[in-house]
């Protein structure tokens, strides 16, 4: 969480931070990924059977170590509008009877040569927990419940036994499962109103807790600030699941809200990297509803509180690189601050966020772009490794006065409902007690000198472990030609707790917090 106090142009900046003033838990699972069948995201990107690069299993070995080092805690799978028509059936059992089907999301064949059994593999050896989507658009109970007993269960029953047949004798015991992707959407094959869904969700929901009750559901959203997200919460989030639940009304039905954005602005640097400050406006008025709904249901406090699962988001220029076309975004300097600013705002308010997942995690809008002889780390990899591995432990208050950009915003609705500083910062203390500043310079022409106020303790120690990420401009971008952008290490011994933020740059600050 932070605060803001704007100030002039021309008067000096300043962030307070005091490492003891911790807001709340940072949940790892913020820095989740997603794999999708679209594009190459599956097919000649994590599985490319046939490449000399892939293992027996045809996995992209050097995909794998990439993923291994952006350190996702949990994966999306199988999307995306891909679930509204996918039999998970189909892919499972000898590749050789596995059916190829129509896709109508992405309009392509599937063949269903990768499926829960090799998803579920690839998360062992990339070492990240699975989390699963139900087909809520022609799917059915019985197919989601079958999924999960394929899944999760050990008992001596039918597709327990087909998991055992197919040689895989002890469950996978998946966690997450998410009620349907985006069903709300007029993309969606087998849409729905926000009234039926409401109504499926809720009963999918008793059942599947009947099955399993260690399992957490996550519900469809919107954006977070829909009618939808607002009728679905109250449907929804009650305390009425006795009966499901064994008769313990402390344990809740749902766990998780997701909601969706994708922000881009290509008219301005500046406008495309303030984007996803909507995104945390949506996270602030969503939690807003989940507590409207709790008070509306006479929920008790004793019944924990479901949390925002983010579980698509990203920077998008979806109007000239859209999804059907494969959606192989190359990202630059300008869509890589952008992807900080996301980032610092799931740590900001990380006491209402409980997931978010990157779309995607290889090919399509991805960190990581493969062709046939190796990969690229696209811009924003360097970003989404630095939080992934040091934004984690707790969140910390700060508070940041400085000049803010008042240019256009997309959307528009961004200007007046939340600030967008020429600083956008977030801060995290981890469990070894060291303090993790974040700062995005948003600016495309500024450097600013900034004071580290508060009882920070930044004066305290002789140097400060700098971290930072920059380029010459804002266009540079990293090509099989090269990849100048890079996570820059280096030290600096802050003059009367001054540092310097270079223009347009992600800079993060560590030291020992005092005791």
């Amino acid at each position: 969480m932070s605060s803001f106090t704007k100030l002039a142009d021309d008067k000096p900046a300043s962030i307070s931070v005091n490492p003891s003033h911790k807001i709340s838990k940072i949940n790892d699972n913020i820095y989740g990924g997603f794999v999708e069948h679209m594009g190459r995201c599956i097919y000649g990107g994590v599985y490319d059977p046939g490449n000399p690069l892939s293992d027996e299993d045809g996995f992209r070995k050097d995909v794998i170590e990439a993923m291994k080092e952006l350190k996702p805690p949990v994966m999306r799978y199988p999307g995306g509008n891909f679930t509204a028509t996918y039999h998970w059936t189909d892919g499972i059992g000898p590749k050789d009877q596995r059916p190829a089907r129509p896709e109508l999301a992405w309009i392509g064949r599937e063949t269903n040569q990768f499926g829960t059994d090799e998803f579920m593999k690839w998360c062992t050896i990339v070492d990240t927990e699975p989390f699963l989507c139900f087909n809520m658009g022609t799917g059915t109970l019985d197919e989601a419940l079958a999924w999960l007993e394929y899944c999760n269960s050990d008992n001596n029953t039918y597709y327990a036994n087909l998991r055992r047949k197919n040689g895989h004798e002890k469950p996978y015991k998946v966690k997450y499962w998410a009620l349907g992707n985006e069903v709300w959407g007029s993309w969606q094959v087998a849409q729905k109103t926000k009234e039926d869904y409401a109504k499926q969700a809720f009963q999918w929901a008793k059942a599947l807790k009947l099955l399993d009750p260690s399992i957490e559901l996550i519900l469809c959203g919107e954006n977070g600030y829909s009618t939808w997200d607002e009728h679905v919460l109250k449907e929804c989030i009650t305390s009425h699941n006795t009966q499901a639940l064994g008769g313990d009304i402390d344990f809740p039905l749902i766990q998780m809200h997701s909601i969706h954005w994708y922000t881009y602005d290509i008219r301005s640097h500046a406008g495309n990297v303030t984007a996803p400050r909507c995104a945390e406006r949506a996270i602030q008025i969503c939690a807003g509803l989940l507590d409207y709904a709790r008070i509306h249901n006479n929920v008790p406090n004793s019944v924990p509180h479901a949390t925002i699962c983010f579980d698509e988001w990203n920077v998008w220029d979806a109007d000239n690189i859209p999804g059907e076309k494969g959606a192989e975004q190359v990202y630059n300097l300008s869509d890589a601050l952008g992807v900080a600013v996301w980032l610092n705002a799931f740590v900001r308010q990380s006491k209402y966020v409980g997931m978010a997942n990157i779309a995607q995690s290889a090919n399509v809008l991805s960190p990581i772009l493969t062709h046939k002889d190796g990969h690229v780390k696209q811009t924003i990899f360097p970003v989404v490794k630095l939080f992934s591995h040091y934004m984690r432990g707790h969140t910390v208050q700060t508070h940041v006065a400085c000049a803010e950009y008042e240019g256009p915003t997309k959307p528009e609705w961004i200007r007046g409902t939340i600030e967008t500083p020429w600083l956008d910062v977030s801060a995290a203390v981890d469990e070894q007690g060291t303090l993790n500043l974040a700062v995005v310079n948003v600016s495309e022409e500024k450097d600013f000198e900034t004071s580290i106020a508060g009882d920070s303790g930044i004066e305290k120690v002789g140097e400060v472990e700098v971290l930072r990420v920059n380029a010459e401009n804002i266009g540079v971008k990293n090509t099989k030609d090269g990849e100048p952008i890079k996570i820059e290490k280096s030290a600096v011994k802050p003059d009367g707790k001054k540092v310097i933020f270079p223009k347009h740059s992600l800079t993060l600050l560590r030291w020992k917090a005092h005791s």
